[in-house]
């Protein structure tokens, strides 16, 4: 879906051109967008809000003050990735133009901080007008989009310019600005997050503090740069609604194992974040575990490693990057990791440091290419620090093309 997960922005005005909307709502949607539609009253005069209500499958929205949480103008102008005005009218032209404010087509206009995109809809002699010129070139010049007009047969009878584009034409148009920028569409990655718990009886088990926000966050970077991402996610009270993310949950270490092993040989990524347990008990009691003796030993035998084994049937143009938790000699020990797990890159982190590593919203890392020098990086957000791994993981892969 080329606009999965984008939110747009359809306002509606009043001109002929309106009849073509329910389709382009219709496309916008199969496209993978989240549509919500705005419409002047004279667009009430061409093609029904039941109609665009129906196929964007949410309200449709005419007037700033009816009540409706979505009137917000200021909230539906931060809320958007794009805005799209179409069909744009000689007269709303005139008003965007002009930064007047009569409707909420107009109020949302001039609250939104997203691209707005303005699909002209007129008949050639208006089209041609000088005033008609003199609007399209400010609302350019405010650094609006103008989706070019079409030539044809017009609402007047007459052929020539001033038809509103195709739909097929403008979601085209859309899917090209909206899915700039995103160098991993088409591309699937694999993260793990989140701890293991591996459990000794109904009620108790073996486990760590990680919460899975990191690996969260990284899944959420390559989403964003296009990735279709199967994020494998151990029990944690976070979540992901990305569209571009399908979330496994599992439980254990084996579980984990197993999930990442079968996704792996459809992935070009994979970032192993998860806090995985080296052991679990030997054996699993059916029941609870009654307390008797004053001490009590637990058998434990080695979980799979789920990195050395994807190291070792990783393909050259596979990029496995794995992290590092360590208490002390951290680059010595990240080092060793790197090399024994045929990993491309080592993330790591330091306990010592303060706000990194467990349960924090901010994490300090380094990161440990296979080639190159260490590269320490400051205390940050885990989406900063996300972003960041994501970003080397295409330098080491563009490297790898130009080999």
């Amino acid at each position: 879906m080329i606009l999965a997960g984008k939110k747009i922005i359809l306002a509606v005005t009043g001109s002929i051109a309106a009849y073509k909307t329910p389709q382009l709502v219709r496309l916008l949607v199969k496209a993978g967008a989240d549509v919500r539609v705005l419409m002047t009253t004279a667009a009430n005069g061409f093609v029904t809000p039941l109609a665009l209500s129906t196929v964007s499958k949410h309200p449709v929205l005419t007037d700033v003050s009816n009540g409706s949480a979505w009137n917000n103008h200021v909230e539906m102008g931060l809320w958007a990735d794009a805005m799209l005005i179409a069909p744009c009218s000689a007269n709303t032209l005139g008003k965007l133009a002009n930064g007047l404010c009569d409707n909420l087509v107009c109020a949302v206009y001039l609250s939104a901080r997203c691209p707005v995109f303005i699909a002209p809809a007129m008949d050639e002699d208006m089209w041609a007008h000088p005033s008609t010129r003199n609007n399209i070139n400010k609302v350019k010049a405010y650094g609006n989009h103008i989706v070019p007009v079409g030539h044809g047969e017009l609402a007047s009878g007459l052929v020539g310019e001033g038809r509103m584009a195709e739909p097929e034409d403008i979601v085209t148009l859309l899917a090209g600005f909206l899915n700039a920028g995103r160098p991993l569409k088409g591309t699937k990655a694999l993260v793990t997050a989140g701890p293991t718990y591996e459990r000794l009886d109904p009620v108790r088990f073996i486990g760590n503090f990680s919460t899975g926000k990191m690996g969260i966050a990284i899944a959420e970077a390559l989403a964003d740069k296009g990735a279709e991402v199967t994020l494998v996610l151990g029990p944690s009270h976070e979540k992901t609604t990305h569209p571009l993310i399908t979330t496994i949950r599992i439980e254990s270490a084996h579980e984990l194992y197993t999930q990442a092993v079968k996704a792996f040989a459809n992935c070009s990524i994979a970032v192993l974040a998860a806090a995985v347990a080296d052991y679990r008990p030997l054996e699993t009691a059916n029941e609870k575990i009654k307390k008797a003796e004053s001490e009590m030993s637990i058998a434990l035998t080695k979980t799979e490693d789920t990195l050395a084994a994807l190291g070792k049937i990783k393909t050259p143009v596979q990029t496995l990057v794995g992290f590092a938790l360590e208490t002390t000699n951290e680059l010595e020990h990240a080092r060793k990791k790197l090399e024994a797990k045929n990993a491309d890159m080592i993330v790591l982190n330091s306990l010592r440091d303060e706000g990194a590593g467990f349960g924090h919203d901010t994490n300090k890392i380094t990161l440990l290419p296979r080639a190159g020098e260490a590269i320490a990086l400051p205390l940050q957000s885990k989406q900063d620090a996300a972003g960041a791994i994501v970003d080397y993981i295409l330098k080491l892969r563009n490297a790898e093309a130009t080999v």
